[in-house]
């Protein structure tokens, strides 16, 4: 891969890890003032938002998923492996790439993985 493209895609990757970093920081916040200020005296409304608290930290959980896998990607730039599969060691296409800036493995390989996964739970 060339220079361009690995910049390119190292500050996508930055520019994705902070978005990711200030939305947790900033759930925490308003988790924290949420706290302070709930008084339902209704059970219903309680409900209600103890169920809205609850996605919220799925989305957040899975939020901090990607941030590990960000991570990652960008510690295989700085390792030059960034854009090489790991199942086959052929080149993941910078469409791919694009679509998914995180991936380890080639359209190729993460197709026959489904197929393989889908046979296996049947």
């Amino acid at each position: 891969m060339d220079t361009k493209n690995i910049k390119l895609f190292k500050k996508l990757l930055n520019d994705q890890l902070n978005a990711l970093l200030k939305e947790a920081s900033q759930t925490v916040e308003g988790m924290s003032d949420e706290k302070e200020r709930e008084n339902f005296p209704d059970t219903t409304d309680r409900a209600s938002a103890e169920s809205d608290r609850n996605f919220l930290l799925r989305i957040r959980d899975r939020e901090r998923l990607l941030i590990l896998k960000v991570k990652s990607a960008i510690s295989r730039i700085e390792e030059g492996t960034f854009g090489i599969c790991e199942s086959c060691g052929g080149k993941i296409s910078i469409a791919r790439l694009k679509a998914r800036p995180v991936t380890t493995f080639c359209i190729e390989c993460k197709t026959e993985a489904e197929q393989q996964e889908k046979s296996d739970q049947a």
